[in-house]
């Protein structure tokens, strides 16, 4: 058996769990194109698949590249190597961000102020509030990381010493 295994791992270039994990996931997006097939909208909501793919592909995905660079730039210092705490600082600064990034992109209508006469019209209420409460909510994020952050180099400096500008590394 663990040569089948091995054989399949080889062949296939991950373990087995990985491979029942996508087949698992092939048959839920089976199951939604099933249950997609007789909307009247399916044509429209595949539309917006494609073009939320491409524009991930073709502008988000190089845009936060480049923002996680420059920011990997601006911890690594001068010419030190990227060690775990700066990582870790890396790290309270991109979650919170993909976390806003997120939120942006599901309210996005309602920041921009987008079909207002639409959303007005179903509720019966304004869209004026969602930009101050993604602010809000965005810069909590960052707050709450920044706190975690500074209580864990806390931490680590009353264990090892004397730290350096960013944490240990």
């Amino acid at each position: 058996m663990s040569e089948a295994v091995a054989r399949l791992r080889t062949g296939y270039g991950a373990d087995l769990r990985h491979a029942l994990f996508m087949i698992l996931c092939l048959g839920v997006a089976g199951w939604v194109v099933l249950r997609l097939a007789g909307e009247a909208t399916s044509g429209r909501m595949l539309l917006w698949f494609v073009g939320a793919v491409v524009s991930h592909d073709l502008i988000l995905f190089p845009c936060y590249a480049i923002v996680d660079r420059a920011l990997r730039r601006a911890v690594r210092g001068r010419g030190r190597e990227v060690g775990p705490a700066r990582s870790s600082l890396l790290n309270h600064v991109r979650i919170p961000a993909l976390a806003a990034g997120v939120l942006f992109l599901v309210f996005l209508p309602g920041i921009l102020g987008l079909s207002e006469d639409t959303y007005r019209a179903a509720t019966g209420q304004d869209r004026f509030p969602y930009l101050a409460r993604w602010l809000a909510i965005s810069g909590g994020l960052f707050l709450i990381s920044a706190t975690v952050w500074v209580i864990r180099w806390a931490r680590w400096r009353h264990r090892s010493g004397p730290p350096s500008a960013l944490g240990p590394g």
